[in-house]
């Protein structure tokens, strides 16, 4: 699905909805719903969020790759494709965090439209096991919490066999960097994962609720 097809519009307002009757609504909710959650833990959206984050850590490591350019003795022409290099690298670093950035502005867009579209027909009974999407939330989840794995040891892991004298501050920066980038990646995979099913069993549970109160109005 294209990042540039629209996101499905919000439910119309309680006092103006006019479904021909129950089974229009729930399947004008289920069209709904699908589509959003697709947008939010797809596996295209799987793949695009990892492909940036790679993009931010190869950027960080170009970044780091010209850091060391100066470290040797003072080259002119090394010290110039450095600074190219490096500049290069941080580019791609800023443009790979301005759109996760985006995503994670686009993703609270996403769950707000979920948490207004599984208000609509409560009453009438909801079950969010079709939601719940176990098999794509774990994608997420595991992943996730390999690449936080990866983070805390390219950071912690080379605080720890570091050695004074044998690694340098350049070291330090490029390793606690990707480290930190990679651990915040994670962060965010791992959130939108647990959010995602803990708002399933909510909104499941609120739906059994409803539909029982709907049975004794009944």
């Amino acid at each position: 699905m294209s990042r540039r097809t629209p996101l499905p519009p919000p439910p119309p307002p309680e006092h103006i909805r006019a479904w021909p009757g129950p089974e229009a609504m729930l399947a004008d909710r289920a069209r709904a719903m699908d589509e959003l959650i697709a947008r939010d833990l797809g596996p295209g959206r799987l793949v695009r969020f990892w492909l940036l984050v790679g993009g931010a850590a190869l950027g960080w490591g170009v970044v780091g790759a010209a850091l060391r350019a100066f470290e040797g003795p003072g080259d002119p022409l090394v010290a110039v494709f450095g600074a190219g290099f490096g500049a290069l690298g941080l580019a791609g670093l800023v443009t790979c965090g301005i759109f996760l950035g985006m995503g994670v502005r686009r993703d609270r867009t996403v769950r707000r439209l979920l948490v207004r579209w599984a208000e609509v027909g409560r009453d009438e009974g909801f079950s969010a096991a079709q939601w719940r999407v176990p098999g794509l939330s774990l994608a997420w989840l595991l992943s996730s919490l390999v690449v936080c794995g990866l983070g805390l040891w390219s950071s912690l892991g080379f605080a720890v066999r570091a050695r004074p004298g044998s690694e340098t501050y350049v070291d330090a920066v490029v390793f606690i960097g990707l480290g930190v980038v990679l651990w915040v990646a994670g962060l965010i995979g791992t959130a939108k994962a647990v959010g995602h099913y803990r708002w399933a069993v909510r909104v499941g549970a609120a739906g059994a609720v409803g539909a029982a109160a709907g049975g004794v109005r009944g």
